[in-house]
């Protein structure tokens, strides 16, 4: 079994924000293997289905953004998972809007959702997809910044980075982890 979980805040007023994304890719990866996010349990939203004839539960957490390791270890307990069956999909300024980074393991970078769950798992050994929101404006708050949306000019670059993170997902969750990450880590995009 393996746990896909994407991070994000939940309500109409975070939809569609640059610290959403992750909600955004579990979305999408619903839509595409037809698998409803639409149980509560765990103090999350979640879904189950197959993926790559692999057992796949779906999980946007809604304890908000810095305590989704609340959510996520229930998630891993309630199913006796180990770190290695978790697959984290999340935000990254310090990436280029809609550019991936795909990692096995490693620390949470500055990200409290992230550092959250490493702190409830007590581990950072687990695979993670990092999709980029681009670097803050000099002088602009962080939580304004990631709390905002893409202006119109981003969102192809958002869209595209979304449907790759999907597509790395699915292998990942096929065993093709290194595979994912020599397709995906450092693809510049093009701005049309």
């Amino acid at each position: 079994m393996f746990v896909i979980a994407g991070l994000g805040n939940p309500g109409l007023r975070y939809a569609g924000t640059r610290h959403n994304v992750g909600f955004g890719a579990i979305d999408e990866l619903a839509e595409r293997c037809r698998i409803s996010v639409d149980t509560e349990k765990h103090k999350a939203l979640i879904g189950k289905g197959v993926i790559e004839g692999q057992r796949v539960i779906l999980v946007k957490p809604q304890t908000f953004m810095n305590l989704s390791g609340e959510s996520i270890r229930q998630v891993m307990d309630y199913y006796k998972l180990s770190p290695e069956e978790l697959l984290v999909i999340y935000d990254d300024i310090n990436l280029d809007v809609g550019r991936l980074r795909i990692r096995e393991k490693g620390s949470a970078g500055g990200h409290n959702g992230m550092k959250n769950i490493i702190a409830r798992l007590g581990t950072d050994q687990f695979a993670r997809i990092r999709i980029g929101v681009g670097a803050k404006p000099p002088r602009m708050d962080l939580a304004d910044y990631v709390l905002g949306r893409f202006p119109e000019e981003e969102l192809p670059l958002v869209r595209e980075g979304l449907s790759e993170a999907v597509r790395a997902a699915v292998m990942i969750v096929g065993g093709q982890m290194a595979a994912a990450m020599n397709q995906f880590n450092g693809k510049k995009k093009e701005q049309e």
